[in-house]
């Protein structure tokens, strides 16, 4: 059952109301809450259905060649784009999660967020079809595409998209040390891009580690 808050996001979410309100819950429950129906098969789904829609939108554009148009469209359909654009909508406070999850700080983790995004996107495809659910990305992406949101990117992001302009890997990034009580602990985190450097930062959780790691990473390689 929904609350009333999360349905009414969803339905905010999807344009109308909701039909099948299992199918969205499925879409926001991770597989730490042990319950069979999670969002991995709607995350899959919903993962496929993005790329054709952002594909479909940079081909509408006419803007570049096939090799921008590739670089553009992993930028605009990676895990901490996906991430982004769910904490602009407050889709964390929504997701189910289980008590481990939510101790390691499954809320504000890009790779959740990022699944449950495309979660999302797969129940839409579901209820409504295509053209509906790429009515909901181009709603959602449209500062993404545009470049016009007026605000700061995510530093995450702002990597992200640093890496594919420069024809480099994507950042990947890694839990170098865990310290302190669980009350007040601390995470060190390292992030690299192959044939540029590496850096650390330390945070109060793993997603904040890993923000700050980006933030340097972009003031002294960028």
């Amino acid at each position: 059952m929904l609350e009333t808050d999360t349905r009414a996001f969803l339905t905010d979410f999807a344009g109308q109301p909701l039909q099948d309100e299992g199918l969205w819950l499925e879409a926001l429950t991770h597989g730490s809450t042990g319950h069979p129906r999670n969002y991995e098969r709607l995350e899959f789904l919903g993962d496929r259905v993005l790329g054709l829609a952002i594909a479909d939108w940079l081909h509408e554009l006419g803007t570049g060649d096939e090799g921008k148009l590739s670089q553009r469209l992993n930028a605009l359909v990676s895990r901490t784009t996906c991430a982004e654009i769910a904490r602009e909508i407050g889709l964390g406070k929504h997701m189910q999660l289980g008590k481990q999850a939510r101790e390691d700080g499954g809320y504000d983790s890009d790779n959740i967020l990022g699944d449950v995004m495309e979660a999302l996107l797969g129940a839409s495809f579901l209820e409504r079809g295509f053209d509906a659910t790429r009515d909901i990305v181009r709603r959602l992406w449209s500062g993404a595409v545009t470049g016009q949101t007026g605000q700061r990117k995510h530093p995450k992001s702002a990597l992200q998209e640093w890496a594919a302009g420069n024809r480099r890997k994507m950042p990947e990034y890694k839990l170098v040390e865990r310290s302190g009580p669980d009350h007040a602990a601390r995470f060190t985190v390292a992030v690299s891009i192959k044939s540029v450097g590496e850096i650390q930062a330390t945070g109060s959780s793993k997603q904040e580690a890993e923000t700050l790691a980006a933030e340097e990473f972009l003031k002294r390689f960028g």
